[in-house]
C-alpha cells in the first residue's frame, strides 16, 4: 500500500496511476479525506448519455406496461437474487 499527499500525487500522477494499474493500493490523503485510487474494471459500467437515456426509457416502459397489466414485474426478492 502506498499513501501519498495531494501535492506528491499532482507531481507524480503517472507514477501513481501506473502503480494502481499494476495492483498496488494507492491512497491519496488530503484535507477533504482519504481516497483509494483504482483502475476502472468491467464491473464499473460507464454508460454514455445516449446509452443511459435508452436504459432509462426501457425501464420506464416496463413500468408503464406493468401498470397496464401487460407485464408482471419481478418481486424485489427475485431482483436481489439476480445480483
Amino acid at each position: 500500500m502506498m499513501i501519498v499527499s495531494t501535492r506528491d500525487f499532482r507531481t507524480n500522477q503517472t507514477k501513481y496511476l501506473n502503480m494502481a494499474k499494476a495492483g498496488v493500493d494507492v491512497i491519496l490523503r488530503s484535507r477533504a479525506g482519504s481516497f483509494k485510487i483504482s483502475p476502472v474494471t468491467e464491473d464499473d459500467h460507464l454508460a454514455n448519455k445516449a446509452e443511459f437515456k435508452s436504459q432509462l426509457h426501457h425501464a420506464l416502459q416496463e413500468v408503464i406496461d406493468a401498470r397496464k397489466g401487460n407485464v408482471q414485474l419481478q418481486s424485489a426478492e427475485d431482483l436481489i437474487n439476480e445480483l
